[in-house]
């Protein structure tokens, strides 16, 4: 299969990159990024986030630690208590940033926790305990959750613990269990979605608002635009089924090498959290949320995290506007109309300074494939009005009456809409 680093990037997907990434350097420094990917069957957005498996940092916990106990700061039922003298004891291992997925499949007693069973029927020493769920599981790491939408539909046991894991940093998980004590577990987890608004139920901000706006970012997926990158994806997808008809490769060293060095690079930046909002900007960004009826106050919470994630993979030591302009889009695409959103994309970018323009419109992470990443924001209904085009150049969008349409007051005066006394 192909790595991560091996992709096909364009200006359709790259957004999507650069979230998985932000949320993964915040997931290692302790604060959940949540992130859901929309768009059409077929655009890479399951494919992108799964990739992410292949260079997962390592996390230190608690020696056979279901909960992925940091020894510094225990968590779970188990150790929480313990002194650290008594937590040094059991020792410590280095495993894989945690990676799990919820199926439609799932019960709530598999995300949440249930009893016990292999405890429980233990002959020697039978005993009632807990048996930590997948959210528990994942705790300090990441869970992904595929067509989400039907999620929301289907399983609404389910939603309601993810609106409890989503709804503050860190959130948390309730298991209970008949005959046992209830048991709150607070857990740090970033949650990763994708679904496809076309499809049956429709899209999430439909289903479960609620649910919706606990994402912090927010990616429509487009498709490549460029013949270059639709060849490239192509080729590239026919040399992976001849490596898989040929029977599954170990990576090369060099693909191998990258891979380390991509992970490690996260690594460090995630280790370096010394960057801060400066008071002008936070200022700006209360002003902007006045300003435009902005109507959660989380939005505003996702563009300061953001941000400061987007500096920090730039590695820079500054915050600057650009950055706000880098991942506006991503905030608030689920919770403004893109006619407010072009606005707001307006009001940022006059702030800017000439240097952090041409920073910006040079930027990789902002523009690739010779036009503007963010070109969909604005126009999220250009692919449904092309598709009714019928050649007139004079077409009017669909918002707007015909150019033959008349004021009902010239209707009326004009004699075509009859009015009470001439029917008497």
């Amino acid at each position: 299969m192909k790595t991560y680093l091996q992709l096909t990037r364009h200006n359709g997907n790259s957004p999507l990159f650069l979230a998985v990434e932000m949320s993964l350097v915040s997931t290692l420094r302790g604060t959940p990024l949540h992130v859901h990917a929309e768009g059409l069957r077929g655009t890479g957005k399951t494919t992108i986030m799964r990739s992410v498996k292949q260079f997962l940092p390592l996390i230190t916990r608690i020696k056979d630690c279901l909960y992925n106990c940091d020894p510094g700061q225990p968590h779970c039922p188990i150790h929480k208590d313990l002194p650290q003298e008594e937590i040094a004891a059991l020792g410590t291992e280095r495993v894989p940033v945690p990676f799990l997925e919820i199926s439609h499949s799932a019960k709530i007693g598999t995300v949440a926790g249930s009893i016990d069973l292999g405890k429980l029927t233990n002959t020697s020493r039978p005993e009632a305990a807990l048996l930590p769920g997948i959210i528990p599981q994942a705790h300090r790491g990441i869970i992904f959750v595929d067509e989400i939408n039907r999620l929301a539909d289907t399983s609404p046991e389910i939603t309601d613990v993810l609106l409890d894991v989503m709804g503050t940093k860190p959130g948390r998980v309730q298991i209970e269990e008949t005959g046992l004590p209830v048991v709150e577990v607070p857990v740090s987890v970033s949650v990763w979605a994708a679904s496809n608004p076309d499809e049956e139920p429709g899209p999430l901000a439909e289903i479960r608002r609620q649910l919706s706006d606990r994402f912090d970012l927010v990616v429509p997926m487009g498709r490549p635009s460029t013949t270059e990158a639709v060849v490239d994806i192509l080729l590239t997808n026919e040399a992976v089924k001849n490596e898989q008809s040929n029977g599954d490769r170990d990576l090369s060293p060099q693909e191998f090498k990258r891979l380390q060095k991509f992970r490690q690079d996260i690594a460090n930046i995630a280790d370096q959290s010394d960057l801060a909002m400066p008071e002008y900007l936070t200022n700006f960004l209360a002003s902007i949320y006045i300003n435009f009826n902005i109507e959660s106050l989380r939005a505003l919470e996702a563009i300061t995290q953001a941000a400061l994630l987007h500096a920090a993979l730039r590695k820079r030591n500054q915050m600057m506007i650009s950055d706000i302009m880098a991942v506006l889009p991503l905030v608030l695409y689920h919770r403004v109309s893109p006619a407010t959103l072009a606005e707001i994309m307006n009001t940022v970018n006059n702030r800017m300074s000439s240097g952090e323009k041409a920073a910006y419109a040079v930027s990789p992470s902002v523009n690739k494939g010779g036009s503007s990443r963010f070109a969909q924001f604005f126009n999220r209904n250009s692919e449904k009005k092309d598709a009714n085009t019928t050649g007139n150049d004079e077409q009017d969008d669909e918002e707007s009456p015909p150019q033959k349409a008349r004021y009902l007051r010239d209707a009326l005066d004009s004699g075509v809409i009859k009015k009470e006394h001439d029917l008497s």
